[in-house]
């Protein structure tokens, strides 16, 4: 036996993505057609937006980054998450109970905006969930130090963390993605 919520019932679960990283598997996960959860995805680049197949989109930092990103700053990131609060207040208080933020560290938007949303949810009461990446190490040292910084603020900010390594997933899985010569 199946029973459908009303449509205009919000899911007491909500996934959110955050910047790129997060947004991708938001994405992933709404064309598997998962069932009983809301989706959301965030970001400050608007074109990434634009190309998601996930109806519920918060442009991120419209005045801070004419959608065009964060440049890889998590400060900006961080900024542009502040400057939508309202915004993501209003989408959280609609029947959620518990809320999974997803992001990539290491970028500007994921890693500046990811702990602002988890630390908004969880100051609502709302249980908050952490799935985060770490860069591969090819992504260089700059990108690392970020991160680690951006995974010290999600765990301060989140109830649970989950800290998925990039390059452990392709030492045990090889390579899950292909990249295309242009």
């Amino acid at each position: 036996m199946r029973f459908d919520m009303p449509k205009e019932q919000s899911s007491i679960i909500k996934v959110i993505g955050v910047g790129g990283g997060g947004s991708n598997a938001v994405n992933h996960m709404y064309r598997q057609g998962i069932k009983g959860v809301d989706f959301i995805v965030c970001n400050t680049d608007h074109q990434a937006l634009d190309i998601s197949p996930v109806p519920t989109k918060i442009p991120l930092g419209q005045s801070l980054t004419e959608g065009r990103g964060a440049g890889s700053i998590p400060e900006i990131g961080k900024n542009a998450a502040i400057e939508n609060l309202e915004e993501i207040k209003d989408i959280l208080a609609k029947n959620t109970k518990m809320i999974f933020v997803t992001a990539g560290m290491g970028g500007g938007t994921g890693t500046g905006a990811a702990p602002v949303i988890a630390q908004t949810a969880r100051d609502m009461g709302i249980l908050t969930v952490g799935i985060i990446t770490v860069p591969f190490t090819f992504e260089g040292r700059k990108r690392r130090t970020q991160a680690e910084d951006g995974i010290e603020q999600m765990r301060d900010a989140v109830d649970t963390l989950l800290v998925i390594n990039n390059d452990k997933l392709r030492e045990m899985f090889g390579n899950l993605f292909s990249c295309k010569r242009i």
